[in-house]
């Protein structure tokens, strides 16, 4: 009987709504946990979580079967749900509309990993803008700048 195989990796970033910085250090934790718990349930592995105030970054195993597109959707609208209701900040939580996605072979899995799990330091050299322009520029996207991230009127 034959069965479907995969391994497919995915690098995906996000970040909050309007970049604002609601993700404190005290919410990561908690917030990283239920998003892989979100994961899981919709059948996907979550290697790796990071980030920092303003955006995260997810390494996945996601199936075959179901689109990227559905498990954003989920892994937003749900996290920012339980954020809201739980009152876990004085203001309104919400994500970006949008995401970006890159595929990520086997043999990189472990580089991209220490690059998620290195997001810290990283962001003392870099903005959350830069680091994005040069992942869209590095897996050769068409983008216009003007709409890579939103921003506050």
């Amino acid at each position: 009987m034959g069965g479907t195989f995969s391994n497919i990796l995915l690098h995906i970033v996000f970040s909050t709504k309007f970049r604002d910085p609601l993700i404190a250090p005290t919410l990561r934790p908690r917030l990283y946990k239920f998003m892989g718990g979100i994961v899981r349930d919709e059948k996907g592995v979550l290697f790796e979580v990071g980030g920092i105030e303003d955006h995260v970054h997810l390494l996945v195993r996601w199936r075959p079967d179901e689109s990227v597109a559905y498990l954003l959707r989920n892994v937003k609208a749900r996290s920012s749900k339980w954020v809201n209701e739980n009152r876990l900040l004085p203001t309104r939580f919400a994500w970006q509309e949008g995401y970006s996605v890159f595929s990520v072979s086997k043999s990189q899995k472990e580089k991209v990993a220490a690059y998620i799990r290195s997001q810290e330091q990283h962001h003392k050299k870099f903005t959350y803008r830069q680091e994005l322009l040069r992942m869209l520029r590095d897996n050769d996207l068409e983008f216009d700048e003007r709409y890579v991230t939103e921003e506050r009127s």
